[in-house]
């Protein structure tokens, strides 16, 4: 989930320093990988 934070902000100009600085196809390969840990996190966590 971290990773992917690190990839929408690299995506939107926020943390440069990195090739993936000012391209919007980081942005969106960050949020997906937002999502993903988090159902990945809320299934882990149910209640069987």
């Amino acid at each position: 989930m971290l990773a992917g934070l690190v990839w929408v902000l690299q995506g939107l100009s926020i943390l440069p320093g990195s090739y993936m600085s000012g391209d919007p196809q980081w942005a969106i390969n960050g949020a997906i990988t937002i999502i993903i840990a988090a159902v990945i996190f809320w299934f882990a966590n149910r209640k069987a």
